[in-house]
């Protein structure tokens, strides 16, 4: 029986690959991110949504596949945000969210989501939002209801009572409810659980103070070493990754030490920090872009004036740290914290970070290779390569000459299937 359904699949192979979705791609050149080398005239199959080959022009082309050619565009993996807000808009700052029903921010992140995408973002790691409405984002797209990109979410971000992550600018008497709030291990350890049940592929805590929240100090440390240690081992038991909102120095630290896996902003690392990031081979990801936005425009979006205050304390301070982690060898992601600043200019950070000490091939990095492998999905995304995602983004010249560039992306594809070209 087994020998008779084997010359049967075999005989009607062909009949199968024909209904696979295939797809070739040309440009000009492509770049491989993970050399800073340039290919040539670069021909890329896609099959049902994955990579399958990367060639040079000329070679075979499956009959009936669909072909992408773009003359004088220059291919680069889909990028790769792992620090955004997509349910957020820095419009509404202060108390101004509070004229909005709580679906409002919902349909929020529609928006922003396909604004993310166009930008050249093909994944993001949401790390913080009300109500699940990232995992409802994610499940949205993925049933080819909305349009944006892939999204791996943490849900609520776990903090403290009264700390960055709780609703701390209400009076005693307008009790808000804070579903992510945990205070010592055990509370904290239940709170993990319950997150990844509703949908929470990475967990976000905050260890410390932070910009947008009134009334505490932007560098205290709000979680002990123990209560740390807790989560991050309770994450990493069910499989997750552990992102901490950390600006204070003795909360990164800790965070290091209690095992997390990216620490957020880290604007007051010191030398010794550095050193443990690289010990234990934790990433950072620091928005350094937005604090241009936050004093730009922050007082007319009505953000609180205590933020202001710390924005004009930590922003400078942060993109002087990340200069200094930059030259001490800290493995860096790309994250901006999108939502602070309007989603969708994703791609404005490139720029600041090539100023404050990267190479355009390092920043590039950070939002591909880097963020694949601190994902821990280096084999599917932040590369163009066989077997990885068939996620690209095509921009003209050349970015490691001018990484600006990549704030006017071309054409973005998304699994196979094409989602801008203005080719």
């Amino acid at each position: 029986m087994r020998s008779t359904l084997a010359a049967l699949s075999l005989a009607f192979a062909p009949l199968f690959a024909a209904h696979a979705d295939t797809v070739v791609v040309t440009a000009d050149r492509m770049l491989d991110v993970t050399n800073g080398r340039w290919v040539d005239k670069p021909q890329i199959t896609i099959v049902d949504g994955r990579i399958s080959a990367v060639a040079t022009q000329g070679g075979m082309v499956e009959a009936g596949a669909r072909r992408v050619d773009l003359p004088g565009v220059t291919l680069l993996p889909g990028l790769i945000d792992m620090h955004v807000h997509l349910t957020s808009d820095p419009q509404y700052g202060g108390y101004r969210g509070l004229e909005f029903t709580d679906n409002f921010w919902t349909v929020v992140g529609v928006a922003n989501a396909k604004k993310t995408l166009e930008a050249g973002f093909t994944t993001v790691r949401n790390v913080g939002s009300s109500n699940y409405d990232d995992v409802a984002l994610k499940q949205a797209i993925e049933q080819g209801q909305i349009v944006g990109p892939r999204i791996v979410p943490a849900t609520y971000a776990i903090g403290a009572t009264g700390g960055h992550c709780d609703t701390t600018e209400f009076p005693p008497s307008m009790n808000v409810p804070s579903p992510a709030v945990a205070d010592g291990p055990q509370a904290i350890r239940a709170t993990v659980r319950k997150l990844r049940k509703y949908g929470a592929e990475v967990i976000k805590f905050c260890g410390t103070g932070g910009v947008f929240s009134k009334t505490d100090a932007v560098g205290a440390q709000q979680y002990a070493l123990d209560e740390m240690k807790a989560l991050v081992d309770e994450a990493h038991m069910l499989g997750l990754k552990v992102a901490v909102h950390a600006h204070g120095t003795s909360g990164i630290k800790d965070a290091i030490r209690a095992g997390a896996d990216t620490i957020e902003h880290a604007s007051l690392a010191d030398e010794e920090a550095f050193r443990l990031a690289k010990q234990h081979g934790t990433w950072f990801s620091m928005d350094i872009y937005n604090d241009d936005y936050i004093l730009a425009e922050g007082e007319k979006n009505g953000t609180f004036k205590e933020s202001l205050e710390k924005e004009r304390m930590i922003g400078l301070k942060q993109r002087q740290t990340f200069q200094a982690a930059v030259k001490a060898g800290v493995k860096m992601v790309f994250g901006t914290d999108g939502g602070i600043y309007p989603n969708g200019d994703n791609a404005k950070q490139f720029v600041t970070m090539v100023q404050w000490g990267m190479t355009p091939l390092q920043a590039i990095q950070a939002a591909t290779v880097n963020a694949a492998e601190a994902l821990g999905r280096p084999d599917e995304l932040g590369v163009i390569a066989a077997g990885s995602r068939g996620d690209l983004i095509g921009v003209t010249g050349d970015p490691l000459a001018d990484v600006a560039r990549l704030q006017a992306v071309s054409f973005v594809m998304k699994g196979g299937e094409v989602v801008r070209s203005t080719r």
